[in-house]
């Protein structure tokens, strides 16, 4: 006999996050859960003002809020297609505009290299020059296997498995290959690059403490974290040799 029950909230949103990322998992799970605790009832009895009560009840920044907006509008949408809901309201609720503030956490060349001076092993060396030089996202860095890395000439090529799913090769320098090279040890293949104290991959957090830390011992002043080194990616053939 087929299940002619609805879907309860949670269902709902276990369909809507199958298959994406473990990071969009987390953070979507949250945006929804919070949801659905403000408006009290399923999803097909919220009105276009239950929505919009939401918004007008978060309290973080303008560019959080929009993630959060676009979070259950994805919601909204998804159970559209589902035929869960008849209207997606979603198309009618506005996300808050998001302040362009890249200017304000831009590192500049010299700053870099006082973060990169004041780490203090070399792993958290060479975490922090991949973040520069090889654009890595946090993600990225935390997954990295050893078979992931390649001798290419005097440098080598990293293989990672980033956003959207998609698998892309970075290449680096020498320097920087031989410094990563000197942390595996008697490592296997399917062993971590960066190891966590348990022996497992490193966490996302403890790469934001490594960034946050060094940049406090260089007086670096702001809520330094990795995402201040990518916007220097355009820059990495002008500062390449200065740096590998």
């Amino acid at each position: 006999m087929l299940n002619t029950q609805p879907l309860t909230n949670t269902e709902l949103i276990d369909l809507w996050l199958h298959g994406k990322s473990p990071n969009t998992i987390d953070g979507y799970r949250r945006y929804a859960n919070r949801f659905f605790s403000h408006v009290n009832k399923p999803l097909s009895d919220c009105t276009l003002m239950d929505f919009q009560l939401w918004v007008m009840s978060l309290s973080s920044s303008d560019n959080s809020k929009r993630v959060a907006v676009g979070a259950i509008k994805s919601l909204f949408s998804f159970a559209k297609q589902l035929g869960v809901i008849s209207a997606n309201l979603g198309v009618l609720v506005k996300s808050p505009k998001a302040k362009n503030r890249l200017a304000e956490r831009i590192l500049t060349q010299e700053e870099v290299q006082l973060l990169i001076n004041s780490t203090t092993n070399e792993r958290d060396r060479s975490i922090v020059r991949l973040l520069y030089f090889a654009g890595l996202r946090v993600s990225e860095l935390c997954g990295l296997k050893w078979r992931d890395l390649k001798a290419r000439g005097d440098g080598g090529q990293i293989t990672v498995f980033g956003k959207g799913d998609k698998t892309r090769t970075v290449l680096v320098g020498a320097g920087i290959w031989r410094e990563i090279n000197s942390l595996k040890g008697a490592a296997k293949h399917d062993d971590p690059v960066f190891v966590s104290l348990k022996g497992g991959h490193l966490c996302r957090s403890m790469v934001f403490h490594i960034v946050k830390n060094a940049a406090n011992r260089a007086l670096i002043e702001g809520n330094v974290s990795p995402h201040w080194l990518r916007p220097h990616i355009p820059h990495f053939k002008m500062y390449y040799l200065s740096f590998q």
